[in-house]
């Protein structure tokens, strides 16, 4: 039953940081099936996943989660159990229980048909799954024998719940027919409408398929087959195979009546039948011959009257013949004396075998009555194992207890099962075991201690390798930030999920913990001193986002380009977040005091008020100032002049000439 293909690229792969997948083992219209290893509980288990080419349909993907649903709502023996359901990227799975072994759709195809007595065990189990389904309001819908798993160690299982709905009302599947035509209901097929008698119809399919080798209706095209569905009647079993008792004939045609109102109404009315049915089939009598020759002891009132009953085919035997005379009557005598004896003799020997069968009959009772007391009240009595997942150890070994079974501790380390709670039994909660028998309860010790190694500056993938390799699981979210110091794509910095205390160099932890990890993407751009459009298109391709900060006159950035950023590489920066932006107005300027027609002194003055720097000559024509009489020499020209803005520490150069 098992393909598996090399090239799948889901094989080797941590799914949701827990699940390794190791093997495919089956491939259906919707999902896939793989055989995986739950890290965090140390067990096998089957791993279906939705194709991916269905992960954008809704319908699909709430069908697929509607059987996680629907499964977990049912505890019982032969439903597969389903144990988790989530999503890893784009990817819908559920994790169910495995089962190695095979369906029976695999047993039908190498024996052709099976016997009476194997049709009516599987049944027994099929149904009492199905009716655990039904007194939860659940419609299968999907019924046929590739849906019936076979354990290796005899379990019988009812599984894909893909296509259930709640029973509570009929249900319509609204559009295209569900499930496989072979076993599709008459209103199904003609109305589009599913209840658990629906169930019903596919289950007598079923077992007429298991009695003959065959399906009752067969066709080219799917439609002829629904056709035969919806107006011709199931045929006896017995019409093929000639070794079906009638009552099965009875049973499979009362389940695939046309009409629903008259099949029966659920799971568990056609389980009691089928009980029924066993037992007839077991009790029948076998035919019995009648004796070749029965002897009637004579009566009070004639001694030596004897009666022999022949076989019905020979005739009775003539009279004697009587004689006349002395002889003749020594011969009747002797005739009369052997009848006599011969009868004496017949009565010693029956009063004999009546002993003999009472004696046995009293021995066979008190077999049966000893054999009843030991598989009904003694050692060899069968009793379910109860349910003693996550209970203490005391709780655990009283309830055990109370149903005459032994308990045996076994101390194992357990991820999801707090210390001193039961983590697993064996054998598994539901099966029976003789009274007296040991049932195997393992107690968690809690988390296993171990070292992690350090992680920081690993490559994001090798420090998952290492994690993943300490049995321990990496958070579902991986956090990046930026980093100057840590190359791209490697650990920033690495923390316990259960305390948020730091791990990064490595230390002690125990085994299942969650890792949390930062991991850097390398440095935030360095966007100062460029144009605002090219800083801009910096940060959004390194998937940050630009926001405005202050505008700021800058004597040595150009207008338009960026001062400075916010925050820089020294805080965390994660990606998304915004980074500020401080743009320069360029320097400020100024106005140019008019110093035309003043002293040097008064010019030079004014000049430095405004904030420049003056350039004013100490001489006049090679002969100081003050040679000339006071007020004769002036500023006549200036550069920059006054008509003109200038930054503060602009040098204004003036000439001097004689006042006119």
């Amino acid at each position: 039953m098992t393909n598996t293909s090399q090239t799948d690229p889901l094989l080797g792969r941590l799914i949701d940081g827990r699940y390794q997948v190791r093997s495919r083992i089956a491939r259906g219209g919707m999902a896939t099936v793989y055989l995986a290893t739950d890290l965090r509980l140390e067990r096998r288990v089957a791993l279906k996943v939705m194709h991916s080419h269905l992960a954008d349909d809704t319908n699909f993907k709430n069908r697929f989660v509607q059987e996680a649903r629907s499964t977990a709502r049912l505890a019982h023996p032969n439903v597969v159990n389903v144990f988790d359901q989530g999503q890893d990227d784009d990817m819908a799975y559920l994790v169910m229980e495995y089962l190695p072994g095979i369906t029976l759709r695999d047993l039908l195809r190498d024996y052709g048909k099976l016997t009476p007595e194997q049709t009516i065990d599987i049944m027994e189990s099929v149904l009492a799954g199905l009716a655990a389904a039904h007194r939860a309001g659940i419609v299968h819908r999907d019924l046929k024998p590739e849906n019936v798993l076979l354990a290796d160690d005899g379990r019988i299982k009812l599984g894909d719940f893909g296509l259930a709905r709640a029973a509570a009302n009929a249900t319509g599947t609204g559009q295209a027919l569900l499930g496989t035509i072979a076993y599709l209901s008459p209103e199904l097929v003609t109305r589009g409408i599913a209840d658990t008698r629906s169930d019903i119809y596919a289950i007598g399919i079923m077992i007429y398929e298991m009695l003959t080798g065959e399906q009752p209706f067969q066709g080219e095209q799917p439609m002829q087959i629904a056709y035969q569905h919806a107006n011709d009647p199931v045929p006896k079993p017995s019409a093929k195979n000639p070794l079906v008792p009638p009552q099965l004939d009875d049973l499979v045609l009362w389940a695939t009546d046309k009409d629903p109102e008259a099949r029966p109404a659920d799971a568990r009315v056609l389980l009691d039948k089928l009980y029924e049915v066993e037992r007839a089939i077991h009790s029948a009598p076998a035919d019995e011959g009648l004796d070749a020759t029965r002897v009637i002891a004579p009566s009070a009132n004639d001694a030596l009257a004897t009666t022999v009953l022949a076989p019905a085919a020979t005739p009775l035997a003539a009279a004697a013949p009587q004689f006349a005379g002395p002889a003749a009557q020594v011969r009747s005598e002797a005739t009369a004396t052997d009848a006599v004896s011969k009868l004496a003799a017949v009565s010693r020997h029956r009063r004999a075998r009546g002993w003999w069968l009472f004696t046995a009959l009293m021995l066979v009772a008190g077999l049966a009555a000893g054999t009843g007391w030991y598989f009904g009240a003694g050692p060899g009595a069968l009793v379910a194992v109860p349910t003693l997942m996550e209970k203490t150890a005391d709780a655990a070994t009283a309830a055990l207890k109370d149903v005459n079974l032994v308990a045996k501790q076994n101390p194992v380390y357990s991820c999801a099962v707090p210390e001193g709670r039961v983590a697993a039994v064996s054998p598994a909660p539901g099966r029976l075991v003789h009274q007296g028998s040991t049932v195997t309860v393992s107690v968690s010790r809690g988390h296993q201690p171990n070292q992690i190694p350090a992680l920081g500056g690993v490559p994001t993938s090798e420090a998952k390798q290492k994690i993943t390799d300490a049995k321990s699981l990496v958070g579902k979210t991986v956090v990046q930030e930026f980093s100057s110091t840590v190359p791209n794509d490697a650990v920033i910095s690495a923390t316990r999920a259960s305390d948020n205390s730091d791990i990064t160099g490595g230390g002690a932890y125990t085994q299942c913990d969650t890792v949390n990890l930062v991991v850097s993407v390398g440095p935030v751009p360095n966007v100062v001193g460029k144009p605002l459009a090219e800083a801009k298109d910096a940060l959004i391709k390194a998937g940050l986002a630009y926001g405005q900060g202050q505008a700021k006159y800058d004597d040595n950035v150009p207008k338009g380009s960026v001062i400075s950023q916010e925050p820089a590489d020294s805080g965390p920066v994660k990606p998304g977040d915004t980074i500020l932006l401080d743009v320069s107005q360029g320097p400020q300027l100024f106005p140019v005091p008019d110093v035309t027609q003043m002293t040097p002194a008064d010019a030079k003055a004014a000049i430095e008020k405004a904030g420049f720097v003056a350039n004013v000559p100490t001489t006049f024509s090679g002969l100081p100032i003050g040679v000339f009489a006071n007020g004769m020499v002036v500023v006549t020209k200036q550069d920059p002049d006054s008509s003109t803005q200038q930054k503060h520490g602009t040098t204004i150069n003036v000439t001097l000439g004689l006042k006119g």
